[in-house]
């Protein structure tokens, strides 16, 4: 991608629909672990009282994620090699993260992803790790064999197919009406969500809501790919546009799956991750199908297990891609933007490195007993706990000197974030606090 070579801003149906891509995989990435646990989670806990903390979350994570579109559509690099230029410090910073969570991450995705298939009557006796094993191989053998073009085709149809079910659920229930009081919720949910020993639900929920902040990074990187595979370089207004759909989906979904939680559970003595192993997931799809009625188990098994594989996907070629463009920007010289060749095989290698990695953490957990609360909520605490580090970075690169006058950002996206950085290191220092010091 050359940054002289954009074409005019005015945004056209044949640009929007060549670009359109990097901004659903996100959205992909997103409504998996913090949209299908979390946010019905909430609802079910506490009815309709976290939907502010969501949308706020939502809001000031919004600047720092959009950062990697923006960034590549304006300079033509990689935020990757922003981060390089910007600062020595931020790659090394970033990768060694990405080397912790990466794994944790997918580990907890394609563990949830196996839970949710015991609902299939054919895979019900066969155990979860067993098939979250089996959904990371899958998902290693679409990448490894198709490539960008396979991850984004499959992608969108997943994307497609949770909204509209998902929508369709929340429709229904709220034609059908609550279980339980959950209209007074709003102003005061019994339990109240706004206590010291809920900081513990609360972090994880902001930690992946509605991704962690160095997803900033991966439609930076996935904007070359799907250059080469359109022939096609997105202008800014073109790449804003497919990024702000993206995470306009993971938004609405987020208030989907929310209200499902609220209707359906509240009130009426269930917590949905009380539960653990396959009583969770049982738990999860009867959420749906009280909703629709039986016959809905058919669509919503799939629906619920597209949301996870779709994040298992995502997740699996973001973080080696990451990887291998770190590693080809510090140890290579080449620029680390998925060029194929030399990039093409280090990716290669971190997504198999990875997999196996993810494998290796599942197996530890056979024999150690770990529950979706410890995989999932370890992972989306250490998002969390790392997110205001990345939001410098982004915010930091972006209104560089790197980026024309221009194109940086103005006072409003300035003032929000400065508010995002003060939110996460708020409450980042508040969870440290309650964790390591209060008695």
């Amino acid at each position: 991608m050359d940054s002289s070579a954009h074409p005019a801003p005015a945004l056209t149906v044949r640009g929007v629909r060549q670009s359109l891509g990097p901004g659903i995989l996100l959205a992909g990435a997103c409504i998996g672990g913090s949209h299908l646990l979390s946010s019905t989670t909430a609802g079910a806990r506490f009815g309709f009282a976290l939907v502010g903390l969501i949308l706020i979350t939502n809001l000031l994570k919004y600047p720092f994620l959009r950062v990697g579109s923006r960034f590549t559509a304006v300079t033509g690099r990689s935020l990757l090699e922003g981060f390089q230029v910007r600062n020595p410090l931020y790659l090394p910073l970033f990768l060694l993260v990405s080397l912790v969570t990466g794994t944790l991450t997918i580990a907890a995705v394609s563990f949830v992803a196996g839970l949710l298939l015991t609902n299939v009557p054919l895979l019900a006796a066969l155990p979860p790790l067993d098939l979250a094993i089996a959904v990371l191989v899958a998902s290693g053998l679409v990448l490894l064999l198709g490539h960008y073009r396979a991850l984004d085709r499959l992608s969108k149809l997943l994307v497609l197919l949770l909204t509209l079910l998902t929508g369709v659920a929340a429709l229904s229930v709220l034609l059908q009406g609550p279980v339980g009081p959950v209209g007074a919720s709003w102003l005061a949910a019994d339990p109240s969500p706004w206590t010291r020993a809920n900081l513990g639900f609360l972090i994880p929920l902001m930690g992946w809501m509605p991704g962690p902040v160095e997803m900033a990074v991966w439609p930076s990187l996935w904007m070359f790919s799907r250059a080469r595979d359109t022939r096609h370089t997105a202008s800014l207004a073109e790449a804003e546009l497919d990024f702000n759909l993206g995470y306009a989906v993971t938004v609405l979904t987020a208030l989907f799956f929310v209200t499902l939680g609220a209707y359906l559970m509240y009130g009426s003595g269930e917590e949905l991750l009380g539960a653990t192993g396959v009583a969770f997931a049982q738990n999860l799809i009867r959420l749906y199908t009280e909703a629709m009625g039986g016959w809905a188990a058919w669509v919503i098994v799939p629906a619920a297990f597209a949301a996870m594989f779709s994040t298992t996907l995502t997740c699996l070629d973001a973080y080696p891609r990451s990887i291998a463009a770190i590693q080809g920007l510090l140890l290579s010289g080449d620029r680390g933007d998925s060029e194929p060749g030399p990039h093409r095989k280090r990716l290669e290698v971190w997504l198999v490195l990875h997999l196996l990695a993810a494998i290796g953490a599942l197996l530890l957990a056979r024999s150690g007993g770990v529950g979706v609360k410890d995989f999932v909520f370890g992972a989306m605490t250490g998002s969390f706990l790392t997110a205001p580090l990345f939001a410098w970075m982004a915010m930091d690169t972006m209104n560089s000197p790197q980026v024309p006058p221009e194109h940086r950002y103005g006072p409003a996206m300035r003032t929000l974030c400065w508010l995002g950085l003060v939110f996460l290191l708020g409450f980042s220092g508040l969870f440290a606090w309650q964790t390591f010091l209060a008695g």
